[in-house]
């Protein structure tokens, strides 16, 4: 499922193609995604001046000139391709002022497509909920220790959880909990204010190079203009079970890369260097 990195980076590809321009026709092929779609979306579509994107943890949200936000969540294989042939599996076409044409293709159909009033998105049923921006000043080291006073599940789990924060997922929450030296196993309420503080930092750098990166293409996953993303070439643990840590003195030395199931989820650390 697209992450955090991967939504922002779709994000900013649309926004750079369609901001200020008007949809001229808007075409649903299908009556539902994981749920209905509004059958008013095709007409509150078509005439519409496109005037801005929000990112709000894995959603995207564009807003148009009539008071109303599309809310999109690209599910597990969800895709935005520019000015591409139609394409199997393409359930929404937007066709625009300058002749670009968007297609919204999922072939699981994990997606999601809703229509809110702009001055009402945060209180979506699907957004009401969620904890702060990872990226904005509103996540701190202070804001994760509070959150994660008293929690007893494990750390791995607390940052999957949306209302502690939003928008990661299982990669980066592996990859920021490495950079932070914080094992995935430790207990959420165990960490001291100095390794919420170090975790914080390590979420923030993570999702920053990701998005620099363009996100990582895992499965079904490339830009809107149809390029993948890099940053699974650098990975330091997801993915990379039994092979030697970066940051272990010598290979005679290091324990390698372990994968463990949390919750159902796969996760990689390294047992020697995270605590």
């Amino acid at each position: 499922m697209p992450e955090l990195p991967e939504v922002e980076t779709v994000m900013r590809g649309l926004d750079a193609r369609l901001t200020g321009h008007v949809i001229t026709r808007a075409s649903l092929h299908r009556p539902d995604l994981r749920w209905p779609i509004p059958p008013e979306l095709p007409k509150t579509l078509t005439g519409a001046r496109v005037q801005g994107f929000r990112r709000r943890g894995k959603f995207l949200l564009m807003r148009l000139d009539r008071g109303v936000s599309v809310l999109i969540h690209l599910g597990m294989s969800g895709r935005m391709i520019f000015d591409a042939p139609p394409a199997k599996h393409e359930h929404l076409t937007l066709e625009m002022d300058d002749a670009t044409r968007l297609g919204f293709v999922d072939p699981r159909r994990f997606g999601a497509l809703d229509l809110i009033a702009t001055s009402a998105e945060d209180t979506h049923k699907l957004l009401s909920a969620m904890g702060p921006e990872p990226l904005g000043n509103e996540f701190s080291g202070p804001v994760l220790a509070a959150a994660l006073r008293g929690k007893i599940t494990t750390i791995k789990a607390a940052l999957l959880d949306q209302g502690i924060v939003a928008g990661i997922g299982n990669i980066y929450a592996s990859e920021a909990l490495f950079r932070a030296k914080i094992s995935p196993r430790r207990l959420a309420g165990s960490l001291s204010r100095p390794a919420a503080e170090r975790l914080a930092t390590a979420v923030k750098e993570t999702l920053r190079d990701a998005i620099a990166a363009g996100g990582s293409s895992l499965r079904d996953y490339v830009q809107p203009n149809g390029e993948l993303g890099y940053f699974q070439h650098a990975w330091k643990v997801y993915g990379r079970a039994g092979e030697p840590c970066e940051r272990c003195p010598g290979a005679a030395e290091c324990t390698g890369i372990k994968q463990i199931v949390q919750a159902g989820r796969s996760t990689f650390y390294c047992p020697k260097t995270q605590k």
